[in-house]
């Protein structure tokens, strides 16, 4: 029997520690998937609670409660008195750790990585007596450590400590095929992967029939296109702004905030795109919703494996908006887009292919539509986080038979 097919086993309840590096209100992949699995999960009876660290400053850790159709579960937000390159620094981690096993007495804990508290995990004598499903969300790219003297100097502790959680591990979860077959981190240890793609809960004002920019007015208007992301290197925005360059008949807005805001501002000044590129900075849901209605098409440019999955296409997907998204090799990003069926995908780092892309997208809006229409069909036959649950119950079950 299959895992999938056991998947759908009616399983007793289960209790399942999460530990994860964030937690919404903060916005990241990582984040809105960890808080959809845990709400999905009470569908397969599992009680799931969260450790994670504290997004904003406070001295001391918070708990919050995110509630669940089988009730409440505890979130708790460790302090974090600072950020090393990409390390939150959280010295009360391990002690939350230990006392959360302690008051939710888990079957199952849960590691979501990269998060270098995780770690934690194989000091702890409680966490170190419980089986660990590890979610390799995506690994941390050598280029992190070679970014400054004191990180190259964490970068062999950084990956025998990865070595150490991985021999540990009962079952790890890779979210594509692409990067099962592309990590050297985990390639060691595919005998105990299981590729389950990310899903998310599918927006309240969109269901599985209807999409309202479905069918409207397209003749004679410039293609919209949406981009969502934090403002990163890796996200390739500036080849975005580039390529608008080329596509007079195509505007841009550009949501999200980070360390590559002012050179993006100025890449559009210099380019003289601002009646066509709008840099939107952080949004309000409500605020992003109007954004999601207002596109055609959402582009995902990232130029590296950083960009492992792309949940931004599963939002995309989910509302009915065709996708553009670069195929990085062993990233899921080209894995998830059908090019030509759900979007278009292009090659990583070059203006003249997402040009192109964008041209094509902007031909015939029509089609595009239809494009937006597949990409929906494939969400919720694939992609919904109701499948990713029960696959992920599946895989604490068998953890909990290895321990």
């Amino acid at each position: 029997m299959t895992l999938e097919e056991n998947a759908h086993i009616a399983p007793p309840s289960l209790r399942v520690l999460h530990v994860g590096k964030y937690f919404p209100p903060f916005r990241g992949g990582m984040e809105t998937y960890l808080r959809d699995l845990m709400l999905a999960l009470t569908k397969t009876n599992v009680i799931s609670h969260a450790l994670v660290h504290d997004h904003e400053k406070h001295a001391l850790a918070r708990t919050s409660w995110l509630q669940t159709p089988a009730g409440k579960a505890k979130v708790v937000r460790a302090s974090r008195w600072m950020t090393l390159g990409f390390v939150p620094v959280s010295p009360g981690f391990p002690y939350l750790l230990m006392r959360l096993i302690k008051q939710t007495k888990p079957a199952v804990l849960h590691l979501h990585l990269p998060n270098a508290s995780a770690f934690w995990a194989l000091v702890v004598p409680a966490a170190r007596g419980l089986p660990w499903v590890l979610h390799w969300h995506s690994d941390v790219p050598d280029d992190i450590f070679s970014s400054s003297r004191w990180l190259r100097l964490l970068e062999k502790p950084y990956r025998l400590l990865e070595i150490a959680i991985l021999s540990r591990a009962a079952n790890v979860i890779v979210t594509s095929p692409p990067y099962l077959e592309s990590s050297r981190a985990i390639n060691q240890y595919k005998y105990k992967c299981s590729v389950v793609p990310l899903g998310i809960q599918p927006p309240v004002e969109v269901n599985a029939h209807s999409a309202v920019a479905f069918g409207r007015a397209t003749e004679g208007r410039k293609l919209r296109v949406l981009a969502i992301g934090r403002l990163s290197y890796y996200k390739g925005f500036d080849l975005l702004i580039e390529a608008l360059r080329h596509v007079q008949c195509a505007e841009l807005r550009l949501v999200g905030d980070g360390d590559r805001k002012d050179a993006l501002n100025r890449l559009t000044d210099v380019h003289g795109l601002d009646d066509r590129v709008t840099l939107m900075g952080s949004l309000s849901d409500s605020e992003l919703e109007s954004s999601w209605e207002w596109c055609d098409c959402v582009c995902l440019p990232s130029i590296e494996r950083s960009e492992a999955f792309g949940v931004v296409l599963l939002e995309a997907m989910a509302r009915g908006k065709a996708c553009l998204a670069a195929d990085v090799e062993g990233s899921g990003m080209g894995w998830l887009v059908d090019n030509g069926i759900t979007g278009f995908t292009f090659e990583p780092q070059s203006v003249s292919s997402l040009t192109r892309a964008l041209v094509c997208a902007g031909q015939n809006l029509q089609a595009l539509d239809e494009m937006g229409r597949a990409g929906q069909r494939k969400f919720h036959e694939e992609l919904d986080i109701d499948r990713s649950s029960r696959l992920v119950r599946g895989i604490y079950d068998r953890a909990g038979n290895h321990g």
